[in-house]
């Protein structure tokens, strides 16, 4: 939340009890907003007042280094939860953000799928690592990976919902219909409590004919399930990573700050209906 002289506060939470509420960000097509919106979105959701812990599930760890955590000094990362079975609560960091927490990724992620092979439920995995922190937080994101590999159908059956990017540019639906095939494999095989939180637009530009065709073919495509708040295409959002800031520390007077703060809004009012 915002103080008076606009500046980021915490906001005191009742630290006793959580039962989290797990969300995985997934799209198998690449450049959709997933990152940005994991990002961004878990620091709305902290300026809320809501505790989050954000996974890097992705081995290009770009979640864990738009948020200035230095990848090649880490020790423990979602690689050595899901491969050599550590205590997950070694693998988190508390980050500069009130009320947010990371457990970041590593580039040996990229290798994770073929060592996970050979061990027993290994689709249950993320599940497991996630079981003993489900008390301390009321959100856990996983950003996933840009494919349907291993590591993503963990995410999915630890998860209890799905939140979709949809990139407002041409081919905006290309691959949909395989992701959509893999979460309905997944609630009749793995997690059948799994539902899809929203699909989000992004990237949108007002100024474009295209953004605004893509806009009314994805509503008419997914009526309800698609959120009313649309991030905007917008240079604050892009360049707040390479500062290893959310949008949120860098500029909380743009559009894509004020954007993902009517995300995080919009996710709560969802949660509690």
């Amino acid at each position: 939340m915002w103080d008076t002289y606009g500046n980021l506060k915490t906001v005191k939470i009742n630290t006793n009890k959580y039962m989290s509420t797990i969300i995985s960000l997934a799209n198998q097509k690449g450049g959709v907003g997933k990152t940005t919106t994991s990002i961004n979105l878990a620091a709305a959701l902290a300026a809320e007042g809501k505790r989050v812990l954000l996974v890097d599930a992705d081995p290009q760890a770009n979640t864990s280094s738009g948020l200035g955590i230095e990848i090649k000094d880490l020790k423990h990362t979602i690689y050595e939860c899901l491969i050599e079975s550590i205590d997950p609560q070694t693998a988190v960091i508390h980050t500069e953000t009130p009320n947010l927490d990371v457990i970041p990724s590593h580039i040996n992620l990229v290798g994770a799928e073929i060592e996970m092979l050979d061990k027993d439920n290994r689709e249950n995995l993320m599940k497991q690592i996630l079981l003993p922190l489900k008390n301390q937080y009321d959100y856990i994101l996983i950003d996933c990976s840009p494919s349907l590999g291993l590591i993503t159908i963990n995410a999915l059956t630890a998860s209890d919902s799905v939140i979709i990017p949809v990139q407002c540019e041409f081919f905006a639906l290309e691959g949909i219909a395989k992701l959509l095939n893999t979460i309905k494999i997944i609630k009749s095989n793995l997690n059948p409590a799994l539902r899809i939180e929203g699909f989000l637009l992004t990237m949108y530009d007002a100024r474009l004919r295209l953004s605004a065709q893509v806009h009314d073919e994805v509503r008419r495509h997914f009526g309800d399930l698609v959120f009313n708040t649309v991030i905007a295409r917008n240079v604050r959002l892009s360049e707040a990573p390479s500062h290893g800031l959310s949008v949120l520390q860098y500029d909380k007077n743009s559009k894509g700050a004020k954007n993902y703060i009517n995300l995080a809004k919009e996710l709560i009012r969802r949660n509690k209906a």
